[in-house]
């Protein structure tokens, strides 16, 4: 059997990433307030505008966008080995059955190869940036201090490169995988989500074109089913990005079961208002980019080959 076309492969991954790296950009803000949330120890929970006017106040406006480098590469990574090998993988199932259309149990399992792939791949990068993001970086007494003082100075954020080293000078090479058990728990989100999307998208074209308009709305409606069901392992996974070294290492089933004796089940959905609509838009914003992105990477490619 022939391989997938490569370029096809690549077309699709170069407009995931695109996609993504415009997506995110434009809902990051809504990143930091949620990761912020879920990592902070505390019952209470500051409301949306004064969270805003808390980091605002203590780091600027800058302080909404704290980590966005990171982010925006480890989007532009994760997003091309999924659609690489989420590709890869309908084409196969599509050649397998001369059928361009998946099944829903093709859909999922795409979505598992591609899903699991992105997150061996990419799990350091988002260690980092929940690290800056939230700057667990520094000790704790000192980040307590910051945190606790309305009257703080602003302090410069750190950098990705400087975050990555400290990291692994600190608590060594395994603390870029920490968080990676909950991670694979979590492809399931895009399983979800791509697979409710896929099936939408296929009901839809069987009526009319799906214009990016309408890709925007599908995306939204697979995202916002995913991660309504998935957060309690995002909060989790998060939680592992900060835990600072220690001798006693807390695994994804200790840090559950301690974040709901200490906070509830309510902890388990700290910043889920501004995560949940983050993730919505980013994933709107994504599907209708990436279909505008890949057919003019097919115009570029159709024009090179004409020369």
């Amino acid at each position: 059997m022939a391989s997938p076309p490569t370029n096809d492969n690549v077309a699709h991954a170069l407009a995931g990433a695109g996609g993504g790296i415009l997506s995110m950009a434009l809902t990051y803000p809504l990143i930091t307030l949620s990761t912020r949330a879920q990592v902070e120890s505390r019952k209470t929970d500051a409301k949306f505008v004064e969270a805003v006017r808390h980091i605002v106040a203590r780091e600027g406006v800058a302080g909404l966008y704290a980590g966005i480098n990171s982010a925006l590469f480890g989007i532009s990574v994760t997003n091309f080995v999924y659609y690489y090998w989420y590709e890869w993988t309908r084409a196969f199932f599509e050649r397998a059955r001369a059928s361009k259309k998946l099944s829903t149990v093709q859909s999922m399992i795409a979505g598992a190869i591609a899903g699991s792939a992105t997150v061996i791949i990419t799990n350091p990068i988002w260690v980092v940036n929940t690290r800056i993001t939230t700057r667990k970086q520094h000790a704790d007494a000192e980040a307590r201090a910051d945190l606790e003082s309305a009257s703080a100075a602003k302090s410069k954020a750190p950098s990705t490169v400087a975050t990555f080293m400290a990291l692994l000078k600190n608590e060594g090479p395994q603390a870029l995988f920490a968080g990676v058990l909950p991670a694979l728990v979590l492809v399931i989100n895009p399983i979800l989500q791509y697979t409710l999307f896929e099936q939408m998208k296929n009901w839809v074209e069987k009526k009319r074109k799906v214009t990016p308009a309408i890709a925007f709305f599908l995306g939204a409606l697979g995202k916002l089913f995913a991660t309504s069901i998935t957060y309690p392992y995002i909060t989790v996974k998060s939680r592992m990005h900060v835990a600072s070294h220690s001798p006693k290492k807390e695994g994804m089933s200790q840090t559950l079961s301690r974040l709901i004796r200490e906070e509830g089940y309510a902890g388990l959905y700290k910043g889920i208002g501004p995560k949940v609509t983050q993730s919505v838009l980013t994933a709107a914003f994504l599907f209708a980019f990436k279909d505008v992105l890949y057919e003019q990477t097919v115009k570029l490619r159709q024009i090179r080959k004409r020369t």
